[in-house]
């Protein structure tokens, strides 16, 4: 896909879309333990693929995404993938009417690249605002929570610290939490997860994910009655037994049947098999506001590659100057809203 047709596109998508004011002001939470739309609140979830800056950040083992690591991480390349990043929200812009609510991200670097992405590619003409973590992490990734504050007035947000040193394994990515009124004036609680990686599908990685999901369940039930949506990288299928921790209360936007989960594509593609290791969990008072009852993978041909996998931005080390490894995740909340 050469250079221009990719911003044509951008430029074609972005003309097409509702414009208004610039990106806000930005937040990083940090942890603390223990009128009726045409198509509704846009709620979006994306693993964004290593969304590293080129700069080295303190304390953090993020030496292979600088221009002279071992994944010659440039400028040219970073700018690229905001970009990307953008073009793809137009898109779903494009298709929804209006600009997605509320995305959470995971593998965001820091508050440069969100302030880069809301306020400095072409996102900036959307009128984002942003919430993150800052967890121990090694490698510095994180998650965060863009919001619209016409869509979404923050009321209120930090992070959840998983034990995860306690517990003798190495610092995991916090869980954000944040709390917004909707147009309909009702509120709403929002969760931002990345459990612990797969990586060798070893023992230990699995009982790491498990002591997330606790985690995650005891903010959950801290908030039992109330507008609950919980959206991220799980690591997980979804017949996985780690969400019978959370399913109830929550119930699942995702495929559960084997043969509904044999059709789908999901979001990853990974050892020739696609699956859904991101996920969507609403309360049961939600579950019947959500367009169809279920999330949905995006699936714009220019995510793919020419296998029709998603088109990654690195294959091991080599940039393959994709999007990213996974594939958007988007759910349509529907309600009553005031002209």
């Amino acid at each position: 896909m050469s250079g221009c047709t990719r911003i044509g596109c951008l430029l074609t998508a972005l003309a097409s879309c509702i414009c208004i004011a610039s990106a806000g002001s930005s937040r990083t939470a940090k942890a603390e333990d223990g009128g009726q739309g045409k198509a509704g609140d846009v709620v979006l979830f994306w693993n964004v693929e290593n969304l590293f800056d080129c700069r080295h950040d303190t304390l953090k083992n993020d030496y292979d995404f600088l221009p002279e690591g071992s994944h010659r991480w440039t400028h040219h390349r970073y700018w690229r993938k905001l970009d990307d990043i953008s073009r793809t929200l137009a898109a779903v812009t494009e298709e929804e009417g209006q600009w997605p609510a509320l995305i959470g991200l995971c593998e965001v670097e820091n508050d440069t690249v969100l302030r880069d992405l809301t306020q400095r590619s072409p996102l900036r003409r959307a009128g984002y605002d942003y919430v993150m973590t800052e967890s121990g992490d090694e490698r510095g990734v994180d998650v965060a929570l863009l919001f619209q504050p016409k869509r979404f007035r923050l009321l209120g947000y930090h992070a959840v610290r998983i034990p995860s040193l306690e517990n003798g394994f190495r610092p995991t990515r916090d869980i954000l939490y944040a709390s917004g009124q909707l147009p309909t004036g009702d509120t709403l609680h929002l969760l931002v997860v990345h459990l612990p990686s797969r990586a060798g599908y070893h023992r230990g990685s699995g009982r790491h994910r498990k002591l997330a999901v606790q985690t995650l369940r005891q903010a959950v039930d801290s908030l039992a009655g109330k507008a609950v949506l919980v959206m991220g990288d799980f690591n997980s299928e979804p017949r996985d037994p780690l969400f019978r921790r959370l399913c109830p209360p929550l119930r699942s936007l995702m495929p559960q049947e084997r043969r509904e989960l044999r059709k789908a594509q999901g979001t990853y593609f990974f050892q020739g098999q696609w699956g859904y290791l991101d996920h969507i969990l609403v309360s049961p008072d939600l579950y019947g506001k959500v367009r169809e009852e279920k999330a949905k993978a995006v699936r714009y041909p220019f995510l793919l590659d020419e296998q029709g996998h998603p088109w990654r931005t690195f294959r091991g080390p080599s940039y393959a100057g994709g999007f990213s490894d996974h594939l958007p995740l988007k759910a349509v909340l529907i309600g009553k809203y005031p002209e």
